[in-house]
């Protein structure tokens, strides 16, 4: 099939409800489709997963997602599923499926309704998961979470490193390879690991400009200031990390305590009470989710308004990761980070007992984060430096988003300083780390320094009259401003640039900001200027909205957003849709988002808008015609004719859920169709009349209640047809 960028528009319009790709969405997707290689690298909330998701949708076959854990792949299938009305277009394959469970997805897979199989590592090292894979239509592999590949990256799995040889074993597809988080050294790592050095890269900015950057001291007060922090926020969602099981335990009771609705969530907890809890959040029955590292990545919530570090990560990639998680629909999102020294020397005690080149490749990831805490420069300059990007910090998006900018410090000239540190690299060979650059700069001697005889040097101790907190601040940001580079394969060895070269020749201005001094009174952190998604209208109408996405979500089992993101119910705000073609022009809503889950949302806002006499703006009106008269009258002739649904549904361009729902319509309105012949074909006389008489006890004609009571005896299809039935038969 070719496919293009026209088409690529309609293809997102008609799956995903939108108008228009991200950023470099659109390129990486042609890339995919063509056939090749490609490699992504777009922050949290930058939308990884469409770059996969719509090509598997368009090409024929199934496309095979590699992710690392369980939750992960339940919310995107889950997700998925909310699109289409075949719950076989997207699957899971692990170790949580029963035999039965197993068998379904292979059929689904064999008859091509399967467009998205998510499966664990694991599973694709099975013998016989490999020789079923290899008799399939596949269209690509999908490596999310690339990182893990990495022992640079902050989540390395082991089990990662095989996937080359088992998608070799499988056959020769193209693979894009999906990461939220990685410096150039993990990029280089993932390519050369999946085997395609060939790949196109796709990298996004990783500015996350709604997000607000916060690290305050943790002191003997850091509950207190939690939980005054967190009713600033009251009813909306967050979530708090900490390193222990034991702290998160603690945290949770103290939040309850005081009236948080708050659930704690570790590896200690067993699976099902993880599950509630995760499902709690989702759900929004808890505000507040306390964790360890080990909840997040199966986290799709796009509302999360803050996300609080109790104590700080052990890199870079995994603070980036988790505030990642905050504001991913585009509004406010608050990243708070307490920080004391003494929680990086029990990181540093928990490497001492591994491997060297561990440990090595530990500490150097420790004291990136170290640097970020400590720094009073701009926070996002610093992260976006450390992933390789450059950031204007007065006109870049996002700039005053941050505390350290919000509360600048004294700037003083430090050129000449600037000058002695880089002749103090340059004279030591660059062979130094920064801790020896500011021991030789400070005249302290350790065994590294006697031994290459760098105190005997004229250099030692030339920066005496300044602290050695002074010296690492002026490292970091000669570092920010591309003066000095740390060589990674070595550690982090500083090493002059040709820009540090040139500075030394000729030295310019260079002001330094001076060390940040918190006021732990102070508030600054509640944000009050975001550039979220766009004002709401009409606060009344979204509270009401939010209520019915809340029992419609909980009716079919699933997250509240996989029925309509907030940005949906802010645009039906605006817009007060009453029809579901209406409900097909706001944003995000897809022909089978508005068919699925619209009825009722479109009722509500009807009710309202007449009870409150609301005036709709004339061009957000586009009137509803209903079901088509020609096509419900042939609908019912055919029926008469007994001419099989599969081929009226054909005749008309309609796939067999799109005609039952027009059946739906017209035996709603009155009129009796009698499929009494289809239904015989479909199911005996005692089948029939064991759904007939539930239906006639039932409070409720609502299929899903039919296929929770009847358990899997009865399919969807089946129940709805026997619904027309007895409606027509009973009711009309």
């Amino acid at each position: 099939m070719k496919v293009t960028k026209i088409n690529l528009q309609e293809y997102l319009k008609k799956y995903f409800g939108f108008s228009k790709f991200k950023g470099l969405q659109e390129d990486a997707i042609e890339c995919l489709i063509d056939g090749h290689n490609t490699f992504v690298v777009m922050p949290t909330g930058g939308g990884k997963s469409l770059i996969y998701q719509l090509p598997a949708l368009i090409l024929e076959g199934t496309a095979i997602v590699v992710s690392p854990l369980i939750a992960l792949m339940k919310n995107q299938v889950d997700a998925i599923r909310g699109i289409s009305a075949e719950p076989g277009i997207a699957h899971v394959l692990n170790s949580s499926l029963n035999k039965g469970e197993v068998a379904r997805v292979k059929s689904d897979i064999e008859s091509g309704i399967t467009k998205l199989l998510y499966v664990a590592p694991e599973s694709l090292t099975k013998e016989e998961n490999i020789e079923f894979l290899k008799k399939q239509k596949i269209t690509f592999f999908a490596i999310d979470e690339a990182h893990c590949i990495s022992e640079w990256g902050h989540d390395f799995r082991p089990e990662y490193r095989n996937l080359k040889n088992i998608i070799y074993k499988i056959g020769n597809f193209p693979i894009v390879g999906l990461t939220a988080t990685a410096t150039q050294k993990v990029q280089d790592d993932i390519l050369k690991n999946l085997g395609i050095p060939d790949a196109k890269t796709f990298k996004a900015s990783f500015n996350r400009a709604n997000l607000f950057y916060d690290v305050r001291p943790k002191t003997a007060e850091v509950e207190k200031d939690i939980i005054r922090f967190i009713r600033n926020y009251s009813g909306k969602s967050g979530i708090i990390y900490c390193l222990s099981r034991k702290k998160v335990e603690e945290i949770a009771q103290v939040l309850q305590v005081n009236g948080v609705k708050a659930v704690p969530y570790h590896a200690g907890l067993d699976a099902k009470t993880r599950a509630r809890h995760q499902d709690m959040f989702l759900m929004e029955e808890v505000d507040v989710v306390v964790a360890t590292i080990a909840f997040g990545m199966g986290i799709d919530k796009p509302d999360v308004r803050f996300v609080i570090h109790h104590d700080i990560p052990k890199s870079l990639e995994s603070y980036y990761q988790e505030t990642g998680r905050a504001g991913r629909d585009g509004g406010e999102g608050y990243c708070l980070a307490y920080y004391s020294y003494k929680d990086i020397e029990k990181l540093e005690k928990f490497l001492s007992g591994k491997p060297v080149a561990e440990q090595e490749i530990g500490n150097a990831l420790l004291q990136e984060v170290v640097a970020y805490c400590e720094t009073s420069m701009s926070r996002r300059k610093f992260l976006l430096h450390y992933f390789g990007e450059e950031f204007d910090e007065v006109n870049g998006e996002g700039a005053d988003m941050d505390d350290n900018v919000r509360n600048p410090k004294k700037r003083v000239e430090a050129k000449d300083e600037v000058k002695i540190l880089l002749e103090v690299v340059k004279e030591t060979k660059e062979e130094y780390r920064s801790k020896e650059i500011i021991n030789t700069l400070i005249g302290k001697e350790n065994a590294l320094l006697i031994s290459h005889k760098t105190h005997q040097q004229s250099i030692f101790g030339i920066g005496k009259d300044q602290s050695d907190k002074h010296w690492m601040a002026l490292i970091r940001q000669s570092i920010v401003e591309g003066l000095l580079k740390k060589e990674i394969e070595q550690y982090g060895v500083l090493k002059l640039t040709d820009k540090g070269k040139a500075f030394v020749k000729n030295p310019i201005s260079f002001m330094m900001t001076e060390d940040h001094v918190y006021d732990m009174e102070s508030d600054a952190g509640i944000i009050t200027n975001s550039k979220g998604s766009g004002a709401v209208v009409d606060d009344q109408l979204m509270g009401m909205l939010k209520d019915l996405r809340k029992r419609v979500a909980k009716k079919l089992g699933v997250p509240p957003f996989v029925v309509f993101q907030d940005p949906s119910l802010e645009d039906m705000t605006l817009k007060y849709p009453t029809s579901l073609k209406e409900l097909e022009n706001v944003h995000g809503v897809g022909e089978g988002k508005a068919r699925k889950f619209g009825k009722s949302f479109v009722e509500l806002i009807g009710k309202y808008v007449e009870e409150n006499d609301i005036v709709r703006p004339d061009d957000l009106i586009v009137k509803g015609t209903g079901v088509n008269s020609g096509l419900k009258l042939y609908i019912i002739q055919n029926t008469d004719k007994k001419i099989p649904l599969i081929d009226i549904a054909k005749s008309k361009g309609l796939e067999m859920p799109e005609l039952v729902k027009v059946m739906e319509q017209i035996i709603y309105s009155g009129t009796k169709i009698n499929i009494d012949y289809c239904l015989d074909d479909l199911l005996d006389e005692d089948q029939q009349e064991e759904i007939m008489d539930y239906f006639m006890e039932a409070e409720s004609d609502k299929i899903q209640l039919a296929l929770d009571e009847f358990d899997g005896d009865y399919d969807d299809e089946e129940l709805r047809l026997m619904r027309i039935k007895f409606i027509s038969e009973v009711a009309n």
